[in-house]
């Protein structure tokens, strides 16, 4: 329970006699019983409120435990299940990208602001 075991407990009970004194070792001894019967309800209450506040979704845990998980039966279970004939499916048909227009040279000048290029004479 808390690691004690029959001899160390018998060490600290005559420790307890010796320095507390038989006059007040009942007492409290029944303040320590009390104070377990508290913490005993806490720890109960707080575990309620838990289990409570999670829902009854946490309530199998054993659903997560990784020793139930054995590679090979997950395998073979994926394996098993591949039997059944997939419908085929025809090949989808590929679509072609419209084609590239590249926009005429007077368009594209008055886009951006520029006049036509005259030639200049040579003179």
């Amino acid at each position: 329970m808390v690691g004690i075991n029959g001899g160390e407990l018998v060490v600290l009970l005559v420790l307890a006699f010796l320095l507390i004194g038989p006059e007040r070792l009942p007492e409290l001894a029944q303040q320590l019983g009390r104070l377990t019967r508290e913490l005993k309800k806490l720890a109960t209450g707080a575990k309620e409120k838990v289990k409570e506040e999670l829902g009854p979704d946490v309530g199998d845990l054993s659903v997560f435990d990784p020793r139930q998980y054995d590679p090979r039966r997950i395998v073979r279970e994926a394996l098993m299940d591949d039997d059944e004939p997939q419908p085929a499916r025809p090949p989808a048909a590929r679509r072609r990208p419209p084609p590239r227009t590249s926009p005429a040279p007077r368009a594209a000048a008055s886009a951006t602001g520029a006049g036509p290029v005259a030639a200049a004479a040579p003179g």
